[in-house]
């Protein structure tokens, strides 16, 4: 596989710590696999000293037009509240006007308030995206053409891939080096220089977070029952969307999830709602008919066996 070249954006007033920090994660990578997977560029709209957040000034080898580049890491930029994001759109327009022009084959990874300077080059429209929960108002009004999908803390798109708050970048170079380089090799990257997320609000969600790294078709599992209604997502219809048997798929998430399939996906979609409840205005009935629960009293029956606390409890004692 060739050598990935992966940009490291600088611009006026980023927080360039997640930089640093991929940067090291994409060479550890490399050094994991033996092999040069993955080569890091610092890059901006021009080459030279550019003044970063916190006075600090950080020097872009290359300018973004002639960097070469296979994906782009953007990082956010300081904001105390959604009334000064605009300010920050403002000042990098040509920034803006930059990344729109970039060729499609150049991805873009953004996180944090760097999602609202990809949302405003167009790059989003018509694709699936997260930001941090705080923007979600004032982007949901000013981008309402992107599929935002508050309740995922990561969420890739064609050629663009988003993640949620200041460590966002933890979830996407993941998501990006875990397939270059083999899910062993990645753990033992993340093991040695990533630091433990913070807890779910609720305990018993805390398996799903290490879904991935536990086996590919629990992954699968995962991912095809966020996308499938509730009151859908039975044995047979996930077997065949996973091209395997239902008893199959029994056995197998008995083995790897250490509980029944059906309890697996109960489990991942009472997960989706606590994020709805946490991260969105939305009433508990909103959040049961949006992702499809039969009908409202036995969601919040289901919610409360699993969470020891109703909806409205989780969300009163949890909420930022």
């Amino acid at each position: 596989m060739p050598r990935r070249r992966i940009g490291l954006l600088l611009y006026p007033g980023c927080m360039p710590a997640g930089l640093f920090a991929a940067a090291d994660l994409l060479s550890a990578a490399s050094l994991r696999a033996a092999r040069p997977v993955f080569e890091t560029v610092w890059v901006g709209l021009r080459a030279g000293d550019v003044a970063c957040a916190q006075g600090m000034s950080l020097r872009a080898q290359a300018a973004l037009t002639d960097a070469r580049l296979d994906a782009l890491l953007v990082p956010g930029y300081w904001s105390r509240s959604p009334d000064h994001l605009p300010r920050g759109l403002a000042d990098n327009r040509e920034l803006v006007q930059a990344l729109g022009a970039l060729p499609r084959r150049v991805a873009l990874w953004s996180y944090c308030t760097g999602v609202a300077l990809v949302a405003e080059s167009g790059r989003l429209v018509g694709q699936p995206a997260t930001a941090a929960w705080w923007m979600a108002p004032w982007l949901q009004q000013r981008h309402p053409r992107v599929d935002w999908q508050w309740q995922h803390a990561h969420v890739a798109g064609r050629s663009v891939a988003t993640a949620s708050g200041v460590h966002g970048h933890l979830p996407l170079v993941s998501a990006q080096v875990e397939p270059v380089i083999g899910p062993e090799a990645w753990q033992d990257v993340a093991r040695l220089m990533m630091l433990p997320r913070p807890r779910q609000p609720a305990p018993v969600f805390d398996g799903l977070a290490l879904t991935p790294a536990t086996d590919p078709l629990l992954a699968r599992l995962r991912t095809v029952a966020e996308a499938t209604p509730a009151a859908e997502a039975t044995l047979p219809r996930l077997a065949a969307a996973l091209a395997v048997s239902p008893r199959t798929l029994a056995r197998k998430a008995q083995a790897l999830a250490g509980e029944p399939a059906g309890a697996f996906v109960r489990r991942v979609k009472l997960h989706q709602a606590s994020e709805h409840l946490l991260h969105t205005g939305r009433s508990v009935g909103e959040v049961c008919a949006g992702l499809g629960f039969a009908d409202e009293a036995s969601f919040r029956r289901s919610f409360k066996a699993l969470t020891g606390q109703t909806p409205q409890e989780f969300r009163q004692q949890h909420r930022p």
